[in-house]
């Protein structure tokens, strides 16, 4: 969150007001960041000239370095409108050494490798390709940059919030005299989204002005912190509970953790709370826990609303892969829209750090006989295959451990098909998987923990896996295989039913890499149980799967029983949106391939699901969805055991520090709270709460609201937060989205994200949550 005003001309006596508040900032900063004597960080805060890289012949020299607070990059800027530029520490997703992006690798020599670095940002597609003077000094900008960004993840949410409202506070001191004058405090209000009239602004101020001169300055300026960030409604729950002499005893913190959130604790994990998040020596020792130390624990992970213990894995992972729901991405290779959007290798990276295990490579001949990778007939740009799969092996279990599928799109000719294996062999090595694990043919797909750090692909095969076992098999060089096309970029009626074909000639050496995961044409459900092996898996258009969910449910339930089954976005969606993937899950699709590169409400969905079980991108469906007997339809819910009847008890109790929606200074959010179940269409619900006028800084509702959900294993719930507009579309604010078997009973922050699914830093809605067993 920042905030940002441009600043008036100084006098000489106030410029050097300036200077020392600047020496005195950025000394706060550094010790609050624990790097008061880090070389790197004088560094950075010093500054120097980078070359900054965006093409072969746009190569500038800039100069960087690090305000003051210790949280802004400054660079300077040519462009005649914007000769101060900065951004935010925050705003960095990672600080990648040498030539690794696409533009470093295609823009510069191999000799400047030890120079280069990149910084790649959360919510923009471009990175900041850079190239310092020395191998040295490159180190000195990634050691220093690391710094900053991880010791800033692990400020308290305290000490977040005091940096910020006490970097707003100086941007509101115009003077730079340290005071605070009832105009500056109106407008350091309205800077952290809060929008008072005149008078309450003066009772404000008149309430911190206790020596009455007019302005506010040191105990004032604190009284006035305290009273913003007071929590009244953690005040009311922690006066209910603290019945030691005003404070929390560990039998009283015990108390609460017993009734309130209903937590299985002892006293021994009262103590352990109170030793880990307790600020006052004097209390801790007296085995107390103050109203402070009481709200650091709820905004730690304890205190949250996603249950800490499915963080880790916890779920079996030694049963078949057609068991588990696969983070899977469709169009792998696009940043952008699949028309004429930008392919690179970095969209891989960012799925893989998302937890995806199944990634699509659409595979055509490339000049020079190298393969390239784009969005065929179409002017999306060509990425190399070779450099694809570079990306993947670096980037495929960062996140995950588990294997990643690679779903092979093959438009090549024979000969670059044979580059194409040589590729996979020589860069994947070991990790791929080219033959059964075990000596005798499988009867049934291996399990994700058989598989770790390994590369599967599918593709189409000239055979079937049964013939690498047997003596009289004589498979062809090469042979035709039909060979699926996805729809997309067809201009043929989308209504048709038959499916376009066409016939590939397919190189030995790519097919017998296909293993576990044959690509066949499904030709209904009778043929399927018939002649489909269950290495063979389909692919399916999103309408077809879509209406085989919703009218043969239970016959598509136990299709995937024993195969796996991937969904793909149809063509006409040439923005590259997205379709609704909860019907698909409900009925036991494995792969429900997205767009990734696309936010929306769909990719949130999928996010909140593998969010659990490690985010391993492997979630094992529920029993109902893998016994091959079952009689569970999602549409009609006919009584069985997947019916679990749980009733959600929700308060909606207050909001803090959300974000502007405008950069406009006078925009103020009006928020509105949204809670939406997805899962079986009879769960399927949403309610929303009042909107709140002007303050996006902690507004409180206080509104209960109650949901019966049936099937709880199929269920996810979604908090959105809005601005609300009664003349056009709300717009949107932050969400966040869990299973809701991952719901914590009790009092508990939710974390809010962005559209990108990128943290928002101290933002956060204080819910109450309550999970009984329906009447």
């Amino acid at each position: 969150m920042q905030c940002v005003r441009r600043q008036p001309a100084r006098s000489q006596s106030r410029e050097s007001l300036h200077r020392a508040q600047i020496k005195t900032t950025a000394s706060n900063s550094l010790k609050r960041l624990g790097l008061e004597d880090d070389k790197d960080l004088q560094f950075l805060r010093s500054g120097g000239n980078l070359l900054k890289v965006r093409s072969g012949s746009w190569k500038k020299p800039r100069y960087y370095k690090l305000q003051d607070d210790c949280k802004t990059l400054w660079h300077e800027s040519k462009k005649t409108l914007k000769s101060k530029q900065t951004f935010s520490v925050e705003d960095i997703e990672e600080v990648r050494t040498g030539r690794q992006t696409d533009s470093l690798k295609k823009h510069t020599e191999e000799s400047v490798e030890g120079r280069a670095f990149s910084i790649l940002f959360k919510s923009q597609q471009k990175s900041l390709d850079l190239i310092a003077s020395s191998e040295e000094e490159a180190k000195k900008w990634v050691d220093g940059l690391e710094k900053v960004i991880s010791n800033m993840k692990n400020l308290t949410p305290q000490k977040k919030t005091e940096h910020w409202i006490y970097s707003c506070m100086r941007k509101a001191d115009q003077n730079f005299d340290n005071k605070i004058s009832q105009k500056e405090l109106k407008s350091f209000l309205r800077d952290i989204n809060i929008e008072v009239d005149e008078d309450y602004a003066a009772m404000l101020f008149q309430k911190c002005d206790k020596s009455q001169c007019g302005f506010l300055e040191g105990e004032e300026i604190e009284h006035f912190y305290e009273i913003l960030t007071q929590r009244e409604e953690i005040e009311v729950i922690y006066g209910a509970y603290a019945k030691t002499d005003g404070l929390m005893s560990a039998a009283d913190l015990l108390n609460f953790l017993l009734n309130e959130q209903r937590e299985d604790a002892s006293p021994n994990d009262a103590l352990q709370l109170i030793e880990k998040y307790e600020l006052d020596e004097n209390a801790k020792a007296q085995q107390q826990m103050t109203k402070d130390g009481f709200l650091m624990y709820l905004q730690q992970p304890e205190g949250l609303i996603f249950n800490p213990a499915h963080k880790s894995v916890y779920q079996d992972m030694n049963q078949p892969l057609n068991h588990y729901f696969i983070s899977s991405s469709h169009n792998t290779y696009l940043l952008e829209d699949q028309l004429k959007g930008p392919s690179s290798t970095e969209a891989y990276i960012k799925a893989l750090l998302k937890g995806c295990r199944c990634v699509e490579l659409d595979c055509w001949d490339g000049s020079d006989g190298e393969p390239v990778i784009y969005h065929g007939y179409t002017l999306t740009s060509k990425i190399l295959f070779k450099d694809v799969i570079k990306a993947i092996k670096e980037y495929a279990f960062k996140t995950s451990e588990y294997p990643v599928i690679l779903s092979l799109e093959n438009h090549c000719s024979v000969e670059q098909q044979k580059i194409m294996a040589q590729h996979l062999i020589s860069i994947l090595d070991s990790a791929l998987v080219t033959k059964p694990l075990r000596d005798q043919m499988p009867t049934c797909l291996p399990s994700p923990e058989e598989l770790k750090g390994r590369f599967i692909v599918k593709g189409k095969r000239l055979d079937k896996l049964e013939d690498m076992f047997s003596e009289e098999s004589k498979t062809a060089e090469e042979d035709s295989v039909t060979e699926e096309e996805d729809d997309e970029g067809d201009q043929e009626d989308q209504e048709k039913k038959s499916t376009k074909t066409k016939s590939l000639k397919l190189a030995k050496e790519l097919s017998d890499m296909v293993i576990y995961c044959k690509s066949v044409h499904f030709r209904g459900f009778e043929d399927s149980r018939d002649k489909q092996s269950f290495y063979e898996m389909a692919s399916f258009k999103e309408g077809e799967a879509v209406n085989l969910a919703e009218e043969s449910a239970n016959d598509y339930i136990h299709h995937n029983t024993d195969k796996l089954s991937r969904i793909y976005p149809a063509g006409l969606r040439t923005d590259s949106s997205n379709y609704n993937p909860v019907p698909l899950w409900n009925a036991g699709c494995q792969i429900v391939a997205l767009n990734f590169q696309t936010p929306c409400p769909e990719m949130d969905l999928n996010q909140g699901l593998f969010l659990q079980n490690g985010r391993s991108g492997y979630i094992l469906k529920p029993s109902f969805l893998r016994d091959q007997d079952t009689k569970f339809d999602p549409i009609t819910l006919p009584e069985g055991p997947w019916l679990k009847n749980k009733s959600l008890h929700l308060m909606v109790i207050s909001a803090q520090q959300l974000p502007k929606v405008s950069k406009r200074k006078s925009s103020i959010v009006d928020p509105i709270v949204k809670v939406q179940i997805y899962g079986v269409p009879a769960d399927t619900t949403v309610v929303e709460t009042q909107y709140i006028q002007n303050n996006g800084f902690n507004p409180m509702w206080n509104e209960n609201f109650q949901f019966n959900v049936r099937v709880p294993d199929l269920a996810l719930v979604r908090f959105l937060i809005e601005d609300y507009d009664s003349t056009s579309n709300n717009e949107f604010i932050g969400q966040y989205t869990l299973p809701f078997n991952s719901l914590k009973n009790g009092y508990h922050h939710v974390p809010l994200l962005t559209e990108k699914g990128d943290h928002l830093s101290s933002a956060g809605l204080f819910v109450h949550i309550m999970v009984v067993d329906a009447e």
